[in-house]
């Protein structure tokens, strides 16, 4: 099992800045991907960005690049997300998931992790 724990978050105002960080305790050594998704009311949950925890390789959504930037830090088997240039349309519940992947191609896809957090609303106002 994986456990993981989300912190960070809160409210901004557009083009103001916040970092996200998950900490993942437990078996971690089987997992390869860490990733933050995000689930607005009424949407879909959607990826955001992934990183694969062997050399981390970072992936995002075309909606982020060049404002988010997803990292690792290996001694502290974390993970943050720093999101700068936020938007109105940022705001949502971001949650941090785990899953062992083969495939780089599917990253993003929420439905292929298997441990998952709490979840931590980032509200970005106009």
């Amino acid at each position: 099992q994986v456990q993981l724990v989300e912190s960070g978050g809160g409210s901004v105002q557009a083009g103001g800045s916040l970092r996200l960080s998950c900490a993942a305790y437990g078996y971690t050594d089987t997992i390869n991907y860490i990733g933050w998704f995000r689930q607005a009311p009424g949407e879909e949950r959607e990826g955001v960005a992934a990183i694969y925890t062997i050399g981390g390789v970072p992936y995002y959504a075309d909606s982020v690049k060049g404002r988010f930037t997803i990292s690792q830090d290996n001694a502290k088997n974390t993970v943050n997300l720093q999101m700068n240039s936020l938007k109105p349309e940022d705001t949502a519940m971001y949650y941090c998931a785990a899953k062992y992947g083969v495939n780089r191609f599917r990253a993003l896809e929420y439905g292929d992790y298997k441990y998952w957090g709490q979840g931590t609303q980032v509200t970005v106002s106009s």
